[in-house]
């Protein structure tokens, strides 16, 4: 049976969220994805064996992603989420794993930018965050939205997953 180590740290003091709540949320979708056959046969641990899969969550202001996306990926603007998929980025041959243990990478999520978007959308600013855990937990599966087709499968899933931890309603 896996293991699941979700870690999360909360800089952003205007939102005091439910750490744990959300670590909850994220096992969940994490063990919803992996027993999807069209994901789990196509994601970054296929052919690997392991018993834990960790990852972090550090949820942060928009300042903070604008510094992260100028320094680490050549953009220069704030982002909602951004994720360091370290395993499923790696070339196969440099992909680690320690005493079965895979350490998938970080998803970094701007709360301010969560309940902007929430506002915009008319959701609750717990259903945007729980949405973008969906969509960061894709991401570092190994699995990207270059093209159109991609972005609408991600998407999909990411529904998908929050009607399947019920959290489908805003």
């Amino acid at each position: 049976m896996t293991e699941y180590n979700i870690f999360s740290e909360n800089l952003y003091t205007k939102w005091e969220i439910d750490e744990k709540f959300f670590i909850d949320k994220a096992r969940e979708i994490l063990k919803f994805y992996l027993a999807q056959d069209d994901i789990s046969g196509r994601c970054c641990l296929l052919e690997y064996d392991y018993n834990i899969l960790s990852f972090d969550f550090l949820y942060c202001d928009s300042s903070k992603t604008h510094e992260i996306n100028k320094e680490y990926r050549n953009k220069d603007y704030p982002a909602d989420i951004i994720t360091f998929a370290i395993f499923a980025d790696a070339e196969h041959s440099d992909r680690f794993i320690f005493d079965g243990e895979i350490n998938l990478g970080e998803v970094i999520i701007a709360l301010d930018k969560v309940m902007e978007e929430a506002l915009k959308k008319n959701v609750s600013k717990e259903y945007e965050l729980c949405f973008l855990i969906s969509h960061g937990i894709l991401h570092l599966l190994g699995f990207d939205h270059q093209t159109e087709e991609d972005y609408n499968y991600i998407i999909e899933k990411q529904n998908s997953a929050l009607k399947a931890v019920g959290y489908d309603k805003v």
